[in-house]
């Protein structure tokens, strides 16, 4: 590709640039839903713009079942992580394509067993992650996981 400087009113412009701009398409809004992981009409499990997945913050609830995994933060995060990963692989995602992980923890004191049971799935490599306190009181949920995967 030739690229040619413009000047325009001092400033240079790259002409390649302004054209292979002009000339991108527009990414569309892929809505990801799966009966796999928990579903709710208010949000969308996940969203993909371009080779970027953006997936919502995750509940430990068995799909199934509907219930929630179990009492510990340990089944929690499993199930929560194991939801994570199926509404990646529906769009064409995996974990180790996960940039970023943050976590809403509803106990301080589940802290080790989250890192426990989180350590798992993330064993070399792992994605950065923030971890902030669940505001809302969910009742038995403990923990709720969103990732940002790029493929």
């Amino acid at each position: 590709m030739k690229t040619t400087l413009i000047v325009m009113g001092g400033a240079i412009c790259c002409a390649a640039s302004l054209v292979a701009h002009a000339q991108e398409k527009p990414h569309m809004r892929e809505i990801i839903r799966i009966p796999d992981a928990p579903q709710s009409p208010l949000y969308s499990q996940a969203v993909k713009i371009g080779n970027t997945i953006y997936v919502t913050g995750v509940p430990g609830i068995d799909a199934k079942t509907k219930k929630v995994a179990g009492p510990s933060i340990q089944e929690q995060t499993r199930q929560a992580l194991i939801n994570c990963d199926n509404i990646l692989r529906a769009a064409g995602a995996k974990l180790q394509d996960v940039v970023e992980v943050q976590v809403l923890l509803a106990r301080p004191e589940d802290f080790a067993g989250l890192n426990e049971e989180y350590a798992k799935f993330f064993r070399t490599d792992p994605p950065v992650r923030s971890v902030a306190r669940l505001g809302p009181d969910l009742g038995e949920i403990v923990v709720s996981i969103r990732m940002v995967a790029v493929l």
